[in-house]
């Protein structure tokens, strides 16, 4: 039995003579909330699509829950819910109307859309027709017609595109809450990695079809290595000094001095001998490239 949610082995799609996705390996472990991020334009729409087989993925490459999936389409979608681009919503509809509807194509009891409407908290605005919605409240009835069949795998992508502070908020605590309380396997797309660092227990970085990296959170936090930022007096004396002690990568700007981090007795030492020659140390700390900046950095290189 397969560990993963998802499996692609080495999958390909091109749309005439443009490759859309490139060789790309995904492992969506069960249970994780998996970021799925790239720029605009990178394929993730396009992956999407094959995971849900709305596009058709050459054979033996896409597997979900350890299926192939176009050998075993039906067995597949049933356990899997979307949000892909926009809502599918009649606007003339009450949320709740809207879920009843779905509830009644699946053939799944009515009383399915309450107990929907509570978990993406829009049971206030059941009775109000959707077209009224804001655009978070769309997001949300979305999420809930996908979960009305209760699929053990939601596909969202930029769920949170277009919305407001507090729309966000609200969708990122509810992918928590599918997560950790209802045990779904969430696969997210996003170009906002900030966003994503807020939920995602791993990540995937595409671009230009190609998978540049993937693994956990944590691990995505190691390549980013950590830098040693002095706030010094004359910082261009101090780091013509420290070039000079032999200390390498030193730079500067007019208030602190930037060298690699390599331990807290390190930078002590360096501290020290700063001071012993005449400088003011005010402050001295670590310092990491936030992930919005190592996102760019894995992206642009590539």
């Amino acid at each position: 039995m397969s560990d993963y949610a998802i499996e692609t082995v080495g999958l390909n799609f091109n749309f005439g003579n443009q490759t859309i996705v490139r060789d790309l390996s995904l492992q969506v472990p069960k249970g994780s909330i998996y970021g799925f991020l790239g720029p605009n334009g990178a394929g993730k729409t396009t992956t999407i699509k094959l995971l849900l087989n709305l596009l058709r993925s050459p054979a033996d490459q896409v597997f979900i829950f350890g299926k192939e999936i176009n050998l075993n389409r039906i067995a597949c979608l049933k356990k899997m819910g979307a949000l892909v681009e926009q809502p599918a919503i009649y606007g003339h509809l009450t949320g709740k109307e809207n879920l009843i509807n779905r509830c009644m194509l699946l053939g799944i009891p009515r009383i399915k859309a309450n107990e929907m409407l509570e978990l993406v908290g829009l049971t206030e605005a059941a009775n109000k027709k959707s077209a009224k919605y804001s655009l978070g409240m769309k997001q949300r009835l979305g999420i809930a017609l996908a979960l009305v069949s209760d699929p053990e795998l939601l596909l969202l992508d930029e769920p949170t595109n277009g919305l407001d502070p507090n729309g966000i908020i609200e969708i990122r605590n509810l992918m928590i809450e599918l997560s950790t309380k209802h045990h779904k396997t969430i696969l997210v797309s996003s170009h906002l990695l900030a966003e994503i660092e807020r939920t995602a227990t791993h990540v995937g970085i595409i671009n230009k079809g190609r998978l540049l990296f993937q693994g956990t959170i944590s691990e995505l936090h190691l390549l980013s290595k950590p830098m040693l930022e002095i706030e010094v007096n004359q910082s261009n004396q101090a780091a013509e000094f420290l070039s000079k002690a032999g200390f390498e990568n030193v730079s500067h700007t007019d208030k602190t001095i930037t060298l690699p981090f390599i331990s807290s007795k390190h930078s002590g030492e360096i501290n020290t001998l700063l001071i012993e020659n005449g400088f003011t140390v005010s402050s001295l700390y670590q310092q990491r490239k936030d992930l919005e900046n190592l996102f760019l950095d894995i992206t642009q290189q590539n």
